[in-house]
């Protein structure tokens, strides 16, 4: 079963965050806290929303995917970004992750999004070849960008006046 996440789901929620971290070898960098889940997600303005998938036998949560809309200046329209997918271990390979897309795609088709797009690690086989599977398009010539730390601040420290107002 998927269903929309509510704000008791957070503490399971930031259990999935914490088991995908330590599944990309990054549980160092997953530093969220409950607090943080539940402003981000259900606080008077989301930043993202929370799909749950349930095992059918005993109502577990068993993965999560966490979403938000995003803008295309070209196609002047919304899509939707996958930020995490995530399937508990012991249950991959029964259609969890498929239902997840899926009831994303639905989403992006009832809401007008022209894309749905996410990031896969290059190691994660299975990943992509699940993604292919699905008949996702892989954009080998575009290169994700990221600041963060100090040479976010350092950039930051540069901005004219109204820059800083605009926030």
């Amino acid at each position: 079963m998927i269903r929309t996440a509510t704000v008791h789901d957070v503490p399971e929620i930031l259990a999935m965050i914490h088991e995908l971290a330590a599944y990309e070898k990054a549980a160092e960098q997953s530093r969220a806290t409950e607090e943080q889940l539940r402003e981000a997600l259900f606080g008077a303005h989301p930043a993202a929303s929370v799909l749950i998938a349930e095992d059918d036998a005993d109502g577990r949560a068993v993965g999560f995917a966490l979403w938000f809309s995003r803008f295309s200046t070209w196609t002047g329209t919304r899509g939707m970004y996958l930020e995490d997918l995530f399937v508990r271990p012991h249950t991959r390979g029964a259609g969890h992750g498929k239902a997840l897309l899926a009831a994303l795609a639905a989403i992006c088709r009832e809401n007008g999004f022209e894309r749905f797009e996410w990031v896969v690690l290059d190691w994660n086989e299975p990943a992509i070849g699940f993604y292919r599977s699905l008949g996702a398009e892989f954009l080998d010539d575009w290169t994700v960008c990221r600041l963060s730390g100090a040479p976010l601040a350092d950039l930051a420290a540069h901005a004219p006046a109204v820059a800083r107002r605009a926030a």
